[in-house]
């Protein structure tokens, strides 16, 4: 039952937040919106799924469904043991406009407050600013009043979810910045240059989001997959709800296409998903990822992941040549 450890999951520290997160996570965007319809059965048999691989870190969000993801992942956790989980939730993203002048101490506490709610906890496990326009990392003032939400004990730590790495390495300097999460992948690799060292240094924990490039290193879609209109896969694949590299993780559609192919080719133990997760965690650095999963079986199986033993040095060299020849134009500069 999800009441239960899986021993085989490692658990790695993040000296910031003070407690130990699963290196395999599980992202809960699915389980709110814009990944095609999750029902709610389905989406609770995915966390129990998750659970009882081993998995102890949920990560949600606010916008997740209007709040759909965040009253999901509390109600489980609350059915089961509480204290095993840690929750991760954000705020900011429903700011309208989404400018620097909404990160007001009263709206701050407002999205917080909403947070408590559907989660059901006085006291969240970490709260991170999401994707906040870039000025707000040089306001002191934001930074000053998640302090004192701390200090209110409306939240355990605060950290950040960015889009680049110049706004990962501006949150890091933060001293209370508990956690950084970043796209990072087989197909996003400019995090490994100065983040996850960083991040390391600083006693920060690194969340590595869009591991499997919004399905890409699945190897499972071609030419002609299609999604629902309701899949951001569709509806934003040139930005036009957010930032593009949130989709694909910002590579090219027929580019991602035929790199998922080589990368697919490339020998290992595993499903092409589950060498792409395994790759991840063996990077110095990382703490965890947080794939999402649109089945209980897929959830356990990203889950097995971090049973793989890490990919071979031949394995690894032929990743980087294929990021160098297929993805690093239309990535490396731009985040």
């Amino acid at each position: 039952m999800a009441g239960t450890t899986n021993a085989t999951m490692e658990h790695r520290a993040v000296p910031r937040l003070g407690r130990e997160l699963s290196v395999v996570g599980l992202g809960c965007w699915q389980l709110g919106a814009d990944w095609g319809d999750v029902p709610q059965e389905r989406a609770v048999a995915i966390l129990e799924a998750a659970a009882d691989a081993g998995v102890t870190f949920l990560d949600t969000a606010d916008v997740y469904g209007d709040g759909r993801s965040e009253r999901l992942v509390g109600a489980f956790v609350h059915e089961h043991a509480r204290d095993r989980f840690t929750v991760a939730t954000k705020m900011g993203r429903r700011a309208d406009p989404h400018t620097s002048a909404q990160f007001t101490p009263d709206n701050l506490r407002r999205w917080n407050d909403r947070s408590r709610e559907l989660l059901g906890d006085d006291t969240l496990d970490l709260v991170q600013l999401h994707c906040p326009p870039t000025e707000v990392y040089h306001r002191d003032d934001v930074f000053d009043t998640l302090d004192e939400m701390v200090a209110e004990g409306r939240m355990r730590a605060y950290g950040v979810s960015v889009e680049t790495v110049a706004e990962a390495l501006a949150a890091i300097a933060r001293p209370h910045v508990a956690s950084v999460q970043i796209i990072l992948n087989v197909f996003r690799r400019k995090p490994l240059e100065e983040v996850t060292g960083a991040g390391a240094e600083a006693g920060v924990g690194i969340i590595a989001r869009v591991p499997l490039a919004s399905g890409l290193l699945t190897g499972k879609f071609d030419e002609t997959s299609t999604f629902a209109d309701d899949d951001h896969r569709q509806f934003n694949r040139h930005g036009e709800a957010f930032d593009v590299g949130e989709t694909f993780a910002g590579v090219p559609y027929e580019v991602g296409v035929q790199a998922a192919r080589e990368f697919s080719a490339v020998d290992g133990p595993g499903t092409p998903a589950q060498r792409a997760l395994r790759w991840i965690v063996d990077q110095p650095g990382v703490t965890t990822t947080i794939p999402g999963a649109s089945s209980p079986d897929q959830a356990r199986a990203n889950a097995a992941a971090a049973a793989l033993p890490p990919p071979t040095e031949e394995a690894a060299r032929a990743y980087a040549d294929l990021y160098d020849r297929r993805i690093r134009e239309h990535v490396h500069g731009r985040w």
